[in-house]
């Protein structure tokens, strides 16, 4: 059997391992297995952030600290069948995973209100947990959802990695990919994003996850009864040539508030540009606080 390997770019504490190293870990049930959680910061209004497809906690490594300093509790799992955590049984697509997610939620937080911010992937995931849970969730964010339309949108052209015994080749795959499809501009790339990006991908057992090419998202926003927000990368991969079909879709929801398309991203926006994400995030969940808490 063959051993994959990364080259060894890391060689100094990254800003993934700084905060990986100041959060708590806890194990909610997922089946038989377990659902991994990481929580940052005590008595703040909770902040749930579901991560994309082929990620993990990760995907919100430059927001955390802002909530945190603003006073929210944060809470990312990685969702079955990433990163740590295991596969939900019998159906391991966002609609089977969400009542784990919620379980998990309840088993963590008790009956209390929070937010839910989910991101691609985690967008339909939080989507299925908003309607489950309508007394809990006080609003919930979107963020580069997929599953608006039903009508095929742009596919950036990505490298097979699989199977290539080259780390060099993986790496370079891993690489494109990223460009590719989670970042708009080549200064957003750089090593260590390349490999925690790498790590991500290669241990997702989630294949070929059905509803991402359906308009489930938009079937089931008129059932959300708190308010929703959208946040898009204005150079979003996945929706260009198709932005008109984002906000049509999103208005289904009752109380939809407005989408915000943050210029020179892509779909990874809360990343590659967190400062004025975090604004615009931290404006969104700082609306009523006074009267929540």
């Amino acid at each position: 059997m063959t051993t994959h390997t990364l080259p060894d770019t890391i060689h100094s504490e990254t800003e993934f391992s700084r905060l990986l190293a100041t959060a708590t870990r806890k194990e909610t049930p997922c089946g038989q297995g377990k659902l991994v959680w990481r929580i940052w910061g005590q008595g703040g209004i909770p902040v749930v952030l579901l991560h994309g497809g082929s990620g993990s906690w990760a995907h919100w490594v430059r927001n955390i600290g802002p909530l945190i300093k603003a006073g929210y509790s944060v809470y990312a799992p990685d969702l079955p069948g990433f990163g740590e955590s295991d596969i939900a049984p019998d159906n391991f697509d966002a609609d089977g995973q969400a009542g784990w997610v919620a379980q998990g939620i309840g088993q963590l937080l008790g009956r209390a209100s929070y937010d839910l911010v989910g991101f691609s992937f985690g967008s339909m995931v939080a989507t299925f947990i908003a309607v489950q849970s309508p007394a809990q969730v006080s609003r919930l964010v979107v963020i580069g959802a997929p599953a608006l339309t039903d009508v095929p949108g742009p596919r950036p052209h990505l490298r097979n990695w699989r199977g290539l015994d080259s780390a060099t080749e993986r790496y370079q795959a891993h690489k494109h990919n990223l460009r590719s499809l989670m970042l708009a501009r080549d200064e957003s790339v750089h090593d260590d994003i390349i490999a925690q990006y790498a790590r991500d991908a290669e241990n997702d057992r989630i294949p070929q996850r059905r509803l991402f090419t359906t308009d489930i998202m938009r079937q089931t926003l008129p059932d959300v009864r708190c308010p929703v927000w959208g946040i898009w990368g204005a150079e979003d991969a996945l929706y260009q040539g198709c932005e008109a079909t984002i906000v049509p879709a999103l208005s289904g929801a009752p109380l939809f508030q407005g989408l915000t398309r943050i210029p020179s991203a892509g779909h990874w926006v809360q990343y590659e540009a967190a400062t004025l994400f975090n604004r615009h995030l931290l404006a969104i969940l700082d609306t009523n606080r006074q009267s929540r808490e």
